[in-house]
């Protein structure tokens, strides 16, 4: 019998079915609880303008090289020049999607000699970027300043004379907190560090002009910033946002920028448009807030604890269960998908209920009343 040479794969989905945590892709459907268009703008009026006139003033839809052959476009250099002044930095660089522009930063920046210390819970892109680069990395406690400065304390004693890299979300994806932006910019004065800002779910939501939750901080030499064009702003991409250096340097060398083909010119174009959208209506990000507060009181009579942002987990544990609810939920008619391990920490499968433009109050009190019963039945 001839052994398929795809036996340790189907075992290992074998296995994550047996845990309730095989992953399938299906279909969007029903009421929007699950996206990150938390503005309602990826399929608004406004952007589909903003295309068509792309389209009209000739601007391609592909690069056909990278950046550094002809795939440079005019739209690239407009959009970068447009986003370090709207989020105070130096300069930008675009990436196609946020997870290249993390993979990109912790590959290249941190040197060899150097120390990156992340939150524990940060994204999974950033574990893969700092696994390609030459920096040593330790994780320290969710949202505490101190782990972050006793890590760096610890690895000094040990000899390390390099630079400390400090890497956290501003928003944080599955849990909703905030992290404590200025006690962390305060551990990286002290220690000579680079403190880095990933606002992918605080982009278009927080701020003024939607420039996320660092931009207290904006402007500070040993900051870097990371907002994604494809959550808020309805878009495509990402931009990393920081000294003149840093664009510099990845240019030079991040082979994951180097070597990719360039992003959609016409997509740079789209988000520049965004930018100025969001920035002209703050009436979007205040109506956003409204719904929130009203979720979190209608969520709160279930027992849920109110997270203080867009992104509302719905702790229920078990695997199974968490699946169980997140099908009544749908087959209802709302998509609220289960967020299983190792996407958050084993015991702590939820229900991530995304908060966004594309439902109302009328919408949120059906759910919170679908859900009660789902909960119970499950």
């Amino acid at each position: 019998m001839v052994t398929s040479p795809f036996a340790a794969h189907h075992a290992d989905l074998a296995g994550l079915a047996a845990e309730s945590r095989r992953r399938a892709l299906a279909p969007r459907a029903g009421l929007d609880f699950a996206s990150n268009d938390y503005l309602g703008l990826a399929a608004s009026y406004l952007l589909s303008e903003a295309l068509t006139e792309g389209l009209r003033r000739g601007i391609p839809a592909g690069s056909g090289g990278s950046r550094l052959l002809r795939g440079n476009h005019a739209e690239h250099e407009a959009l970068e020049a447009h986003a370090a002044r709207h989020y105070g930095s130096d300069a930008a660089l675009f990436f196609p999607t946020g997870f290249a522009a993390n993979a990109a930063l912790f590959a290249t920046l941190p040197q060899r000699g150097d120390l990156v210390v992340h939150d524990e819970l940060i994204h999974a892109s950033a574990h893969d970027g700092m696994k390609l680069g030459r920096a040593d990395r330790a994780a320290a406690a969710h949202n505490d300043p101190q782990s972050f400065a006793d890590a760096i304390a610890a690895w000094r004693a040990r000899g390390g004379t390099g630079t400390p890299w400090i890497a956290v979300e501003s928003l944080y994806s599955m849990d909703g907190d905030r992290a404590p932006l200025a006690d962390l910019a305060a551990v990286a004065d002290r220690h000579d560090a680079v403190l880095v800002v990933d606002e992918a779910h605080a982009t278009g939501v927080y701020g003024p002009a939607g420039q996320g939750l660092a931009h207290d901080i904006a402007g500070r030499d040993n900051l870097v910033t990371l907002h994604t064009c494809g959550k808020a702003l309805g878009c495509e991409g990402a931009l990393l946002c920081g000294p003149q250096i840093v664009r510099d340097f990845i240019v030079n060398r991040g082979r994951p920028f180097i070597f990719s083909t360039a992003p959609s010119p016409l997509m740079a174009w789209l988000v520049r448009q965004a930018l100025e959208i969001v920035a002209n209506e703050p009436e979007r990000p205040a109506r956003l807030h409204e719904l929130v507060r009203h979720a979190e009181t209608r969520l709160g009579t279930l027992g849920v604890p109110a997270s203080g942002s867009q992104v509302i987990p719905v702790v229920i544990g078990d695997n199974a269960r968490t699946m169980r609810i997140a099908g009544a939920l749908q087959y209802a008619g709302f998509d609220v998908r289960g967020i299983r391990p190792p996407t958050v920490p084993h015991g702590t499968a939820r229900l991530r209920v995304a908060i966004t433009l594309n439902v109302d109050e009328r919408n949120i009190d059906v759910l919170a009343d679908t859900l009660a019963g789902a909960m119970a039945a499950a």
